[in-house]
């Protein structure tokens, strides 16, 4: 299937993205809108859309008088097998003792790791993303200070790539949910697949209301790699689950929003014990105190 890029630049966050929502409602609408900061220090954003019919060219040439932007560049896609395309491409990834690497390079896994297998056909947190990494970074420091965790929750988990690596390092069983019944899905399939069946369990769940965790509360060590808002939004109760002394690994966190985040959970008794950067991306080892 012949597919389509709409790509322009412009000044402004708050220009990009009212732009970005006003290309939502273009005739052929957008399969997907993205807004991203170009990150060359010029201070432009790209505003891009994804198209599986031609886009309406004089609809894009009027948005982009209207607000501003540069004259958007149209090009025609060739047919791809992306899932190929990704298997080829995506390597695999070490984070101290942990090493995440999809199916096709099963010939690759070295002798002395903690395997993890994530498909690239289940590829949003595969690993290679800034906030994925970081995550496993946090959980190998804390493996290296001689932590040991036995109740163990992955809120948002994705792929449970987290909620599987805590499995193959601590004995017992770990709780995995996601808002998401999709994500639900491919965790439950991630986990058969690196043989944690009982080791894993993963639930359709927002927050700490399901009964599955609200019975296993209070963990020792809760791993949420969202986005800063339903981070702060979370906050009382993830502190309200986690044990005093237990860790708390968060991520999703833009660099410049570390601090409020840090802020927002010292309130609640959770403070900040160390913090890494990976590109735009902070991950944060919480500690309650109280």
């Amino acid at each position: 299937m012949t597919t389509f890029t709409a790509l322009t630049t412009l000044t402004g966050r708050k220009q990009a993205e009212a732009l970005g929502e006003a290309m939502e409602r273009l005739t052929p609408e957008p399969t997907g809108v993205g807004v991203f900061e170009l990150e060359d220090g010029s201070g432009l954003w790209e505003v891009g859309g994804y198209f599986t019919e031609a886009p309406d060219q004089a609809g894009l040439a009027l948005l982009a008088e209207l607000f501003g932007a540069r004259g958007f560049v149209i090009s025609e896609l060739p047919e791809t097998d992306w899932v190929a395309k990704v298997k080829r491409e995506l390597a695999p990834v070490e984070a101290g003792r942990f090493f995440v690497y999809g199916s096709h390079d099963a010939d690759r896994v070295p002798a002395g790791v903690e395997p993890l297998l994530i498909d690239a056909a289940m590829a949003f947190g595969t690993g290679h993303h800034g906030t994925t990494l970081g995550c496993l970074k946090a959980l190998d420091w804390l493996i290296g200070q001689g932590q040991a965790k036995a109740r163990v929750a992955d809120i948002g988990c994705g792929t449970a790539v987290l909620a599987m690596a805590a499995a193959r390092t601590w004995p017992d069983r770990v709780i995995a949910s996601d808002i998401d019944p999709v994500a639900v899905d491919v965790a439950e399939a991630n986990v058969r697949a690196n043989d944690l069946d009982g080791r894993v369990d993963c639930v359709e769940a927002a927050g700490f209301d399901h009964p599955a965790l609200a019975a296993a509360a209070p963990f020792d060590l809760i791993f949420a790699n969202i986005l800063k808002g339903p981070l702060m939004a979370l906050s009382p109760d993830l502190c309200g689950a986690l044990e005093p002394g237990g860790h708390a690994i968060l991520s999703g966190i833009l660099v410049e929003q570390a601090d409020d985040v840090v802020a927002e959970y010292a309130r609640h008794g959770a403070n900040l014990e160390r913090r890494e950067d990976i590109g735009d991306w902070s991950t944060l080892i919480l500690r309650k105190t109280l």
